[in-house]
């Protein structure tokens, strides 16, 4: 019989500069909290590792306040394309889709193609996929999204990126973050996973894929889980979740592996953050950017990042 474990849970909705005054900040609080609650339940309940990680992603694609799924922003051409990945540790096994547009919930088609020869697609193959899952057809945009983009539009796309969260006062300045929402379990037989969901950058030339839909940003093995947020291409470059879950692999406590990998981001100048747990249960974030909105369950209480605007690059609990 398996030994049981005191479940842990940690997600996020992005990482960026600002939420605008204490309006947005307990928007987001309440958002990110209600989701941790029920999640957090279904792995009291008995729920794997994997399965809490899909239901969380799901709720969290389905809040428009956040990047992916409902509310996910646009792209150059005015349209919405999604990438979700989700990383089972136990069984060592990635799935994704890149740039799929129609759907409401990006990560279940990376869920379904955990049991497939083929793991990870791209826009056509994820397209048809869904239409083998029989998915209806769902249309992702909010009006502040559109809104944002006839705004940049008019600027001539000179903002890097859209908003992290979708907030009437936060459309003014688009400068607000990078958005993408992962959570990351580990349940109560000690198994791990990781799963990231996101709408990309917004306004980007089409064709461009997040880190989302890659191991460099969503990555999991028997010993730690890591999902990131921030500009996908410094995720990239650093290659950060698996460097993080190797570098815990390779006998790192977590707090060691999230401290040296954040420092050498920070020094390569790179804009991120990153959530994770290991198989001892502990729970660890960072960040390079000013804010990272991350929740967590300890066992005993929730906690967030929302308010942690210090100098330091991790927490850990």
């Amino acid at each position: 019989m398996e030994s049981q474990v005191q479940p842990k849970l940690i997600i996020h909705g992005g990482a960026g500069s600002s939420l605008h005054g204490k309006g947005g900040l307990e928007a987001v609080r309440r958002s990110l909290h209600t989701v941790i609650e029920e999640v957090y339940c279904l792995l009291l309940c008995g729920a794997i590792a994997s399965e809490a990680v899909v239901h969380g992603c799901q709720m969290l694609e389905d809040n428009p306040r956040f990047n992916a799924g409902t509310g996910s922003v646009l792209q150059s051409d005015g349209q919405i394309r999604m990438s979700a990945s989700l990383m089972d540790g136990a069984l060592g096994r990635f799935s994704g889709v890149i740039n799929i547009s129609r759907v409401k919930n990006p990560i279940e088609l990376a869920q379904f193609l955990q049991n497939s020869p083929d793991r990870v697609l791209s826009d056509f193959g994820s397209a048809e996929l869904a239409r083998e899952m029989q998915l209806p057809s769902y249309n992702a945009l909010t009006d502040l999204r559109l809104q944002e983009w006839i705004q940049e539009r008019q600027d001539n796309f000179k903002s890097a990126m859209a908003g992290v969260v979708a907030e009437p006062e936060l459309v003014e300045t688009s400068n607000a973050g990078r958005g993408t929402i992962g959570v990351v379990a580990l349940d109560a037989s000690g198994r791990l996973a990781a799963g990231t969901s996101t709408g990309g950058k917004g306004f980007e030339r089409i064709g461009r894929v997040s880190d989302s839909a890659m191991p460099a940003g969503n990555y999991a093995t028997s010993n730690a889980g890591v999902s990131c947020t921030g500009i996908g291409e410094d995720i990239i470059d650093e290659c950060l979740a698996p460097r993080i879950v190797v570098r815990v692999t390779d006998g790192m406590s977590l707090k060691e592996a999230m401290q040296r990998s954040f420092k050498e981001a920070h020094q390569n100048q790179r804009d991120l953050g990153a959530i994770a747990l290991d198989a001892s249960g502990a729970i660890a974030w960072g960040k390079t950017s000013e804010i990272l909105l991350a929740a967590y369950h300890d066992g005993k209480k929730i906690g967030d990042t929302l308010e942690w605007t210090g100098n330091e690059l991790i927490g850990y609990c």
